[in-house]
């Protein structure tokens, strides 16, 4: 199995990925929901480090000097992501992250661990993008720092939905930005390892769910 099926099976069992009737923050009536908010142990948080180590590796993504996790989800995961990186994979990689509002004392600043300098390339760790608001405002707050490139966006799922138009918001970013765009898994992938096969002893993906959500994904899908 590789990491794309171990991390699908990961996020079922800590109860992250879940199958029925969910009310999106869209607004759309959605039969999966993914709620990264529910990694609550230090197990949960270390085991999700690898997984966006293992995408970064084998994906051969290497144009980045930093990583960068947008408040607030994307603290733990960059933190998680950087022990892991050097961890499993002997790379060493400075680590940041932004204060929603700036600090008026000591250091002062909005930016935690490595500040940016001009002309590094930053990977932005992110959760699950859906209108990709906090990337935007990533964005503008690295360079209003210094000269920084952003290069890159790792995300845990793409839900593989439409953005403010046609395109996915992946796709938007990518676009919009010119950066390159990851996820560790896309919904095609849960559909796919999930469909009939049982996870402690229960099938979440049956002949009616995989129905359900091919005629969500032929509304809401990119």
């Amino acid at each position: 199995m590789g990491y794309k099926e171990e991390f699908i099976e990961f996020m079922v069992r800590s109860n992250v990925l879940r199958f029925g009737d969910f009310t999106a923050k869209s607004g759309r009536k959605t039969p999966y929901f993914i709620n990264a908010g529910n990694y609550r142990t230090g197990a949960q948080i270390a085991k999700l480090g690898d997984f966006y180590a293992a995408c970064i590796v084998e994906n051969q993504i290497k144009e980045y000097d930093l990583l960068f996790g947008p408040a607030y989800k994307g603290i733990p995961l960059s933190v998680a992501a950087a022990i892991a990186l050097f961890r499993n994979y002997q790379m060493d990689i400075p680590y940041s992250f932004n204060r929603k509002e700036a600090k008026d004392h000591g250091e002062g600043g909005v930016v935690v661990g490595y500040q940016p300098q001009d002309n590094d390339r930053v990977l932005i760790i992110e959760d699950v993008t859906t209108a990709g608001t906090s990337v935007r405002e990533s964005f503008t707050l690295l360079k209003n720092i210094a000269k920084v490139n952003i290069t890159t966006l790792v995300v845990s799922v793409d839900r593989m939905e439409k953005g403010t138009g046609s395109r996915s918001a992946l796709q938007e970013l990518q676009e919009d930005y010119g950066i390159r765009t990851q996820a560790i898994v896309n919904i095609r992938d849960i559909v796919n390892h999930l469909y009939q096969r049982e996870i402690d002893g229960k099938i979440l993906i049956d002949d009616e769910m995989k129905q359900r959500i091919e005629a969500y994904l032929a509304v809401y899908g990119s």
